[in-house]
């Protein structure tokens, strides 16, 4: 057998040590650690809902009662319209003014008249600095009658325009 150079030998063994280290760190990984999937059940880490809108309390505005065949405001309504008309500034909400008539004229005539009730109203908010954009008019005459009955207490029920908030 054939002796080695020392030096060459300790060469040779720095150069295999040398192999090992560097085979050695290359293999080794540490594997990443990956955070937990969330828990349906952790609410620590999850950011609240932003609260739900507020809807705006429904406004009370009073009915509005008619003279027969008229569309004129009467004296008795005017409190309560100013009141709904604060409440419709300040709030903003938007409301559908529903023209009603009694039965007595013809179902076109009727439906006419509901409208001008409706519009009476609309324009005395209005210039009561409720904005027009919040309020709709509809009219169904005679169609849906508060009170049934031939009479004029029934009639005069009947003549009216009444409110209703738009959500």
């Amino acid at each position: 057998m054939k002796r080695i150079n020392p030096t060459l030998r300790t060469a040779m063994l720095f150069a295999m040590a040398a192999a090992l280290v560097f085979l050695s760190s290359g293999c080794k990984s540490t594997p990443k650690e990956e955070p937990a999937p969330a828990s349906e059940f952790d609410d620590a880490n999850k950011p609240a809902p932003p609260p739900p809108p507020k809807k705006p309390a429904p406004i009370e505005i009073a009915t509005v009662y008619f003279d027969f065949d008229k569309s004129d405001i009467r004296q008795d309504a005017v409190a309560g319209l100013r009141a709904g008309a604060m409440a419709l500034k300040e709030s903003g909400a938007k409301v559908v003014i529903a023209g009603h008539t009694d039965n007595r004229g013809s179902e076109e005539y009727n439906l006419a008249l509901g409208e001008r009730r409706a519009a009476s109203v609309r324009r005395y908010l209005a210039n009561l600095g409720v904005s027009m954009d919040q309020m709709t008019i509809v009219s169904y005459g005679e169609l849906r009658p508060a009170v049934q009955g031939n009479n004029e207490t029934a009639w005069a029920k009947n003549r009216r325009a009444v409110f209703q908030t738009v959500d």
